[in-house]
């Protein structure tokens, strides 16, 4: 790999990252958080899932996914399903409630998205949506 490339590459995230870190809330993007947004992504594509799955999907400790599962409950995102074999265990599913929220959520991020992609073509977008999920690949 060329070093000039690998440099680019880590300064432009490191610029990318922390425009996306700062991002004061009157700028922010629709009405769910991050943690919010890609677990109930995760639960409407991939239906009910449990604590632990959701947190080595996420690479996160089941603590954390716990309390954001615990927020999404209390906002009436998400609802536990009982385990009929083990009566301590749950799974969550997402709601009606949570379906609404992510789809408005969707909608004013790829509307965030378009603007920020206007003077780009179709080829360069579908391009950089490819290389995109070929870098998020490589943290498997």
């Amino acid at each position: 790999m060329d070093e000039q490339s690998l440099k680019d590459i880590e300064l432009e995230l490191a610029i990318l990252i922390r425009r996306i870190t700062s991002i004061s809330s009157e700028k922010r993007v629709g009405t769910l958080d991050r943690s919010a947004y890609l677990l109930l992504q995760q639960l409407s594509v991939h239906g009910s899932a449990g604590v632990k799955a959701l947190a080595d999907e996420f690479r996160l400790d089941i603590s954390t996914v716990s309390r954001q599962a615990a927020a999404l409950e209390q906002k009436g995102y998400v609802y536990k399903i009982p385990d009929p074999v083990d009566g301590r265990a749950f799974s969550f599913q997402i709601t009606d409630l949570g379906a609404k929220e992510l789809a408005e959520h969707r909608k004013a991020r790829l509307a965030r998205m378009k603007h920020l992609l206007k003077d780009w073509t179709d080829e360069e977008c579908q391009r950089f949506g490819q290389l995109l999920s070929k870098f998020n690949q490589s943290y498997n």
